[in-house]
């Protein structure tokens, strides 16, 4: 059985909530949902219901942005050769294909790209990548998605005669890489307003400055806003500010002028509805990154770029077995890490999970840290075997700095690196055990009796009735949903079983028709909620759910997503 959830409703100004009401006459519940997400007033409101991309912020404010575009200018003028370089993710594959396609398709000279291999060198700037750049007369290295931590070998690209532009979100060290230019917002002495771009959209904020620079129209550089929406959504960067605008339009070309590329993913994934940054994230995304994880990121760069309708198919084809196997990969190694688990009760009464096989998929470990975290809700470490070296994946729990807590282990690692929630690391086999020891005595030191239980926000309590269309129409509107903006997750209380008419479908899904005494009526379903059965025919019941669309045999009407149940207060 899973973890029982916290429930919190988030704080929300009551005073900026009338305001919202006296400004807009909508339902206090939808004037909610805006005041946690902190628009306070109608003007703000209005950009966040009508985003335009006329507000996108002027490219040259980013610091370096002029000099990158001069110096790529004078490449093409000089005809050097440019190679295009990029971590081999979503973002980073999506970046790269889209600055490379931009310089293709308007100005013809010496142009290639180049992705990393994710296990023969690893994430960043690679040797490899230098001395491919060295071999084929490279001079000018666009790095995106990378590079910004890259300082020994920006320097060692230098000392052979290639200069670098860094396009890179992560956050700077203290000592930034000698490159020519560097683009990044996060940069202390940075002026760029919005500071989450992901690191196609810093490529295509350069893409934007090229095009003003040689007097292009902005089309041009518009035409790739479906790529940036798919890094956005895939990256898990914060939806708001600039990137709502982007994902917005992004989105909207998805659904009605997409790219060969992401029409092929679209009906490879048999969906037939509109595509949103949800489908984005379970659809196109692991299709791409599965290349990368399984083989060789190129194969995605190849399939974005790709214009000739006749080979589409067979790179489509080739990414979607990919991930058919990592799939199929993931599923094993979780089954087995469970296993180990279910069967060791030391492992349960842990702080923390690590466990370490040497036959484990480089690949997926990232994932199953993912999934164990559904089950055993505790930060989490995967570690596999990888020339010689244990080498693996961290995941963490809400509020937990996962990166710190490795940090403390640094004596015993050879190499670490990540953030808050995520991390990675290297260390010498013979001491994984001890390392298993010292990250649990950490994190056990450290993590908190509210970090140990999962949490779910609630953005706003309603009653039954409010669950119809017009409500439905604005919430709607609220999208494109993510980090910073996600699904409005609902709360109502004192519910009941209709007429006995819940269950549990295929062992594990709860089937929900529910009713409040006042008449309202709801039917839903709830993933893997099936074990919540009892909680609904007892009742009554609180609620917390999200409202969406169902379409079946071409009629669409309204349901609940349900999200947790618990009993209600006597």
């Amino acid at each position: 059985m899973k973890p029982d959830k916290r429930w919190t409703i988030k704080p929300a100004d009551e005073a900026v909530v009338n305001e919202l009401y006296n400004a807009l006459q909508v339902q206090p519940a939808l004037c909610r949902l805006l005041a946690v997400r902190g628009i306070k007033d109608y003007e703000s409101a209005r950009l966040f219901f009508r985003p335009e991309l006329s507000h996108l912020h002027d490219p040259f404010l980013m610091k370096g942005m002029k000099k990158a575009v001069d110096r790529i200018s004078e490449a093409i003028e000089w005809h050097e050769r440019i190679l295009v370089y990029g971590d081999y993710d979503v973002d980073g594959t999506t970046a790269v294909s889209l600055v490379y396609s931009f310089l293709k398709n308007n100005y013809k000279g010496e142009l290639s790209y180049y992705i990393p291999h994710r296990y023969r060198e690893g994430y960043g700037i690679s040797k490899a990548g230098i001395d491919h750049a060295h071999r084929n007369g490279y001079t000018l290295m666009i790095t995106l998605d990378c590079g910004i931590k890259s300082v020994e070998m920006i320097a060692y690209a230098q000392s052979l005669g290639i200069e670098v532009i860094v396009c890179d979100h992560h956050l700077p060290d203290a000592s930034l890489p000698p490159a020519y230019a560097i683009l990044n917002p996060k940069q202390s002495d940075c002026p760029y307003p919005f500071k989450e771009l992901s690191g196609c959209g810093i490529g295509f904020k350069l893409v934007c400055a090229l095009a003003i620079k040689w007097k292009l129209p902005m089309e041009k550089a518009y035409q790739y806003l479906d790529l940036v929406a798919t890094s956005i959504a895939a990256d898990i960067v914060p939806i708001d500010g600039e990137n709502r605008i982007l994902a917005h339009y992004g989105v909207k070309q998805i659904n009605e002028s997409p790219c060969l590329a992401i029409a092929t993913l679209k009906e490879l994934g048999g969906v037939q509805k509109a595509l949103s940054i949800s489908d984005l994230v379970f659809v196109i995304g692991p299709r791409v990154n599965a290349a990368g994880r399984m083989d060789d990121a190129k194969k995605a760069v190849e399939f974005f770029i790709e214009c000739d309708p006749e080979k589409i198919p067979a790179l489509a084809a080739a990414l979607h077995s990919d991930n058919d196997d990592r799939k199929e990969i993931d599923k094993s190694i979780t089954e087995e890490a469970l296993g180990i688990l279910n069967d060791h009760k030391d492992e349960r009464l842990k702080k923390s999970t690590v466990l370490f096989r040497p036959h484990w998929h480089k690949g997926v470990v990232g994932i199953v840290a993912s999934r164990l975290i559904d089950h055993y809700y505790r930060p989490t470490i995967v570690l596999t075997s990888a020339n010689g070296k244990a080498t693996g994946s961290a995941r963490s729990v809400s509020g937990f700095n996962i990166y710190e807590a490795i940090h403390e282990c640094r004596h015993i690692l050879d190499n670490y690196g990540g953030h808050c929630f995520a991390a990675g690391m290297t260390l010498d086999e013979k001491r994984v055990g001890e390392f298993i020891d010292k990250f649990e005595e950490i994190v056990a030191e450290r993590i908190t009796i509210e970090q140990q239980q999962p949490e779910i926000e609630i953005d706003a309590e309603i009653p039954l009735s409010l669950v119809k269309p017009s409500f439905y129409n604005i919430v709607k509107q609220f999208e494109p949903f993510g980090p910073a903006n996600m699904k409005p997750v609902f709360l109502t209380r004192r519910m009941y079983d209709y007429q006995g008419s819940s269950s549990v479908v295929k062992d594990q899904h709860l089937r929900l028709v529910a009713h409040q005494r006042n008449g309202s009526i709801v039917d839903g379903i709830g993933f893997g909620l099936g074990e919540k059965i009892d909680i609904v025919r007892g009742g009554p019941f609180d609620m917390l759910y999200n409202i969406e669309e169902n379409e079946y045999n071409g009629t669409t009407r309204l349901q609940v997503r349900v999200v947790d149940v618990k009993p209600s207060a006597s």
